[in-house]
């Protein structure tokens, strides 16, 4: 791990290869697991306040889950995280017509419903970010149904930074992106040596 500002980064985000392989995997971290994504509070209010612009993004079994649960729910350890169909699939899930899992929300911003974005923990995913009373972590999180997009990202030689550079900066900002890039560089000269 190092420290870039108040965050506290792993170097697998150097290391490891990846880039996601809908075609292989089928959006399978939309549907498996045992809870639902992680939301900030803006996100949970946003959620709220587009509710209606949503729904038809979203499948049937989805919406009823919502309606029941609410938009977001509270964990055993008090965090916030979308809730889910009968205990897998994250409620705000629609598929493509290749029965690919995609997410609901991004659906209806591409499609202009809306402007809110995919909650920053998927789109940063499979990045993990925590939050601590004096830094932030910022880690790999590695699951067994993600094994395509780390043989896709090794074939096409793409560290798992650069695949969520977007997110990153998204939640971080250029500059912080930026010094990421270049420790990145440094890191890999240093392992050259």
């Amino acid at each position: 791990m190092f420290q870039l500002g108040k965050t506290l980064v792993s170097e697998t985000l150097f290391e490891q290869a990846f880039t996601c392989d809908l075609t292989a995997c089928k959006g399978a971290c939309c549907v498996e697991g045992e809870a639902g994504a992680p939301l900030e509070l803006d996100e949970i209010n946003q959620l709220k306040k587009d509710w209606t612009t949503l729904k038809p993004f979203l499948t049937k079994e989805g919406i009823k889950a919502i309606e029941v649960q609410g938009v977001a729910i509270q964990n055993a350890f008090e965090e916030w995280e979308t809730p889910l169909i009968d205990g897998k699939a994250c409620a705000y899930i629609a598929y493509n017509s290749k029965g690919v899992a995609q997410c609901g929300i991004e659906q209806a911003n591409k499609h202009q419903a809306n402007k809110i974005q995919k909650p920053i923990s998927c789109h940063l995913y499979p990045v993990r970010v925590k939050s601590y009373s004096a830094f932030v972590a910022v880690n790999y999180h590695e699951w067994s149904i993600c094994a395509p997009g780390c043989s896709l990202g090794s074939a096409l030689k793409q560290p798992l930074y650069q695949f969520v550079q977007a997110a990153l900066v998204r939640k971080f900002g250029q500059a912080w992106y930026d010094a990421l890039h270049a420790a990145a560089q440094e890191f890999d000269a240093n392992k050259n040596c």
